[in-house]
Parts: C-alpha cells; sequence; structure tokens
C-alpha cells in the first residue's frame, strides 16, 4: 500500500521472542551470586557511557570470566548471561518483555504475576521476579534516573521512559498486597493511516473524509476507552496537518510524534517531593495561546484545561485536536462539560453547552471489541444545540454481523447518508468536501 510520500509502506516487523525457562534453583542461585559479585566489581559509569551494545556485551564477557569454573551449566549458560545482563543494565525480568515488538503494556502484580497485552489480548507471561524486593529494586532502577521517588509517603508515580514508554508504579501502603508496575511500550514506528486501514481500524473512505476535515480546520475531539488507540488516531489525524502550520502540542506525559517541521512541544509536570513546581496542562494551555499557535494540540483533555481549551477553539484557533476518556461521543461532550465546570467559573448549564455546540464540529470514537480489535465505531457531528440538549448526528457507523470461523468479529463501517452542517467550512478553506463519500452507504459490501 502507498504512504503519504506514495511509496509503498511495508507492515511493521512481527518480532516475538521466546519466553525463558525458569532457572533450576541451583543455577538461579548461582546466577545471583555472579550478579551480585559483577555489581562490586563492574565500573557503573563507564558501563553507562558505552552504546547499549557494547555495555551489554562487556557484562555478558565479564559473567562468562565468573563462570568459567563452574560445572554442569551448560545448558543454562546463555540463558544465565543474558539474565546477568538484563540485571546489571536494565529492568530485569521485565527486559526480555520489552525487546518484544508485539508486547504492547507489561502489568506486574506481584513477583510471580506478571501479564501481558499483545494483539489487544491479555495472557500471563512466564517471567517472574524473586520476590517483592527484587520489584521493588526495578522500581528503583526505574524512577531514580528520571529524578523520581516513590516509597510510602509518595506510594504512586507516573513517569515517561527515555524511550518514550508510560509507567506507572503503586506501592505500600496504597498497594497493601506488593509492589505493581503498568508499563505502556513506545511504539518505535510511528503507525499511518496506511497501517489502520489494512488492520481494520480505518476505512479509505473514513481516511479521505477525516483528511479533509482536518485539512479544513476542523476542532476534533477524539474519544475512547483506556488502550483503544486514541494517541495513535491522534498521530494519524495531525499527520494531516499542513507543514507549513506552527503546531504547539501540549502533553502529560509526551507520547506524540508529529512530523511537521515547525511543532512546539509542551509537557506538564508533577509536583515536586515538596508539593511545588507543578505545571499543569491548564497552564500551558493558556501559555499555547501566547504562542502564535496555528494549530493546538491537547494530548488528552483530563481536567479544567477543557475550559481554555474550548476557550481557544471559540477565539480563531481553528483545526485543534485532543482526546477524552469516554465510551460514546454523548459520554464524550458529557465528559467535556463536567470537567469545564472543575474549572471554578459560576456557568450555567446551557452556557457551557453552547461553548461545546460551539467549539468542537466532530467527534471520532475508537473503541476495543470483544475480539481485542480496535476500531472506530463512529465519526459524529456536534450538530448544535436544542434547548438544554447538544444535538449529535452520526455521519459513519461500524456494523457488527457475527464472528468469522477464527472466532473474530466481522464489521463494516460505512456511511449513514447524512450531511453535515459544517460543510461550507471546507469551502472556506478552499479544501474540496468530500459529499459523494457520505452519500454513499454501501461501502464495505461483501
Amino acid at each position: 500500500m502507498p504512504g503519504d510520500d506514495g511509496r509503498p509502506v511495508p507492515p511493521p516487523a512481527v518480532v516475538e521472542l521466546p519466553e525463558a525457562r525458569p532457572l533450576p534453583p541451583q543455577v538461579a542461585a548461582l546466577r545471583d551470586l555472579v550478579h551480585r559479585r559483577l555489581i562490586d566489581e563492574l565500573d557503573q559509569q563507564r558501563l553507562a557511557s558505552l552504546p547499549s551494545e557494547e555495555a551489554r556485551r562487556a557484562v555478558c564477557d565479564a559473567a562468562a570470566q565468573v563462570l568459567a569454573s563452574s560445572a554442569n551449566i551448560g545448558e543454562w549458560r546463555q540463558q544465565i548471561l543474558d539474565e546477568i545482563a538484563d540485571e546489571v543494565l536494565g529492568f530485569g525480568p521485565l527486559e526480555p518483555l520489552l525487546r518484544d515488538d508485539t508486547i504492547s503494556e507489561v502489568m506486574v502484580n506481584g513477583p510471580e504475576d506478571i501479564w501481558i497485552e499483545r494483539g489487544g489480548r491479555l495472557s500471563r507471561s512466564g517471567a517472574r521476579f524473586r520476590d517483592r524486593a527484587h520489584v521493588m529494586h526495578v522500581i528503583e532502577r526505574i524512577v531514580a534516573p528520571l529524578g523520581r521517588h516513590v516509597d510510602e509517603g509518595s506510594p504512586m508515580v507516573d513517569a515517561r521512559l527515555p524511550d518514550g514508554s508510560r509507567v506507572n508504579i503503586v506501592v505500600p501502603p496504597a498497594a497493601p498486597d506488593g509492589p505493581k508496575i503498568t508499563l505502556r511500550k513506545f511504539a518505535r514506528r510511528r503507525l499511518t493511516h496506511v497501517d489502520l486501514e489494512r488492520i481494520g481500524t480505518l476505512t479509505p473512505e473514513a481516511t479521505t473524509f477525516l483528511r479533509a476535515s482536518v485539512e479544513a480546520g476542523l476542532n476534533v475531539l477524539v474519544s475512547g476507552g483506556t488502550g483503544t488507540g486514541k494517541t495513535t488516531l491522534l498521530n494519524v489525524l495531525s499527520s494531516f496537518i499542513g507543514h507549513h502550520e506552527r503546531v504547539v502540542t501540549i502533553e502529560d506525559p509526551v507520547e506524540l510524534q508529529l512530523q511537521q517541521p515547525h511543532v512546539v512541544c509542551l509537557e506538564a509536570r508533577p509536583p515536586g517531593l515538596e508539593g511545588t513546581r507543578q505545571i499543569t496542562q491548564r497552564d500551558l494551555v493558556r501559555n499555547a495561546l501566547r504562542m502564535r499557535p496555528d494549530r493546538v494540540i491537547v494530548g488528552e483533555v483530563r481536567g479544567a484545561e477543557a475550559f481554555d481549551m474550548l476557550q481557544a477553539m471559540n477565539t480563531g484557533h481553528d483545526g485543534s485536536i485532543s482526546t477524552v476518556h469516554a465510551n460514546t461521543p454523548r459520554d464524550a461532550v458529557s465528559r467535556v462539560e463536567n470537567m469545564v465546570l472543575m474549572a471554578g467559573y459560576d456557568l450555567p448549564d446551557h452556557a457551557v453547552r453552547e461553548q461545546i455546540a460551539s467549539a468542537i464540529q466532530l467527534i471520532v470514537q475508537i473503541s476495543r471489541l470483544p475480539d481485542g480489535s480496535r476500531r472506530i465505531t463512529h465519526v459524529t457531528e456536534v450538530a448544535g444545540i436544542e434547548g438544554q440538549t447538544l444535538l449529535l448526528q452520526d455521519l459513519f457507523l461500524l456494523e457488527i454481523d457475527g464472528r468469522d470461523e477464527a472466532g473474530n468479529l466481522r464489521t463494516r463501517f460505512r456511511p449513514t447518508g447524512l450531511q453535515p452542517q459544517f460543510k461550507e467550512r471546507f469551502e472556506r478553506a478552499g479544501v474540496a468536501f468530500p459529499a459523494e463519500i457520505l452519500r454513499r452507504t454501501d461501502w464495505g459490501e461483501p
């Protein structure tokens, strides 16, 4: 399939790494002994200065020298070296899971209770920690380089790893039965609309309509639950923004991978140990409006910044895009309404709904279906307000028609045949309105 530049885009490589077998107790004890010895002997500062491959080779060579006199470990030798290198240089038992590109999320519920998400489905991993102390040791390795701290007084941490992955950590007393780690991996390859069409999240017709909508400067809200692919879809929609425009992004934490040449990235910061130095998304939205943006992209609206985002959309900053946690388009506008009220202004409900109706033109709903697939289920117009009710009009809808022989859902994403009220926005922006796509109701027929 062709990409944005007309050249073929290869599908992402599938690299599923086999999980190692648990070491016998005597061999595991030897591994731990060698690991403790190397911690004392190796120059950690020198290792940190080396490229990752070279550092791993240096650790494996040092461990091999220590193991040279050990007998009866032939079949376990390479696994011992790999696990020692993972402990010295990385996050121990989590490292093989982080290297597996088919795994999107890693969840540690306990030392021997580790789960992974692969292809939208959860399964238990064979990876193991020795005990709770081992989990806490890895947690310290995660947070220390980030300048973060976790203990009984501050038992919850949200952070971003150097590769962009997101990690959430909870320790006692907030997690009374032991420390928890939830790690959402950062995609090494930015997915394009071609990829989403290939896996069925989008259709070419929906892509054409959404591209035109972004180019015409419609304000778009991407709605979805946790892990549905909102950020991936936001990345795709953002790729339709012209390269001549200045884009300011606001995130907590940074996840977007915009390719335009003129992008300004702003990131919120949690309060420090003293409860000071916090930078909120609301602070950043307000500041972004002073930076001469053509577009403002808020990675996820979570609170009072929704009020400032609506103000920006209503004061000439067309083409803004954001995401919100919600399960339906109707839930999405309700969530935005509630978050605006969190801003502390004494506004009547009707005034807030009028702001939403004039600020947001399009809601794109994405969901994770029971078979693990992620699909756009609605493309919905915010068509105005009547009395106390926001009017929503579905332009595209997902239809589900049973399951195939493999147990996967059969779906069709098709236009409803309705025409939106914002058509004149396309003409003002000089963008061809794809009316024919919306009129067709038989896309995807078998």
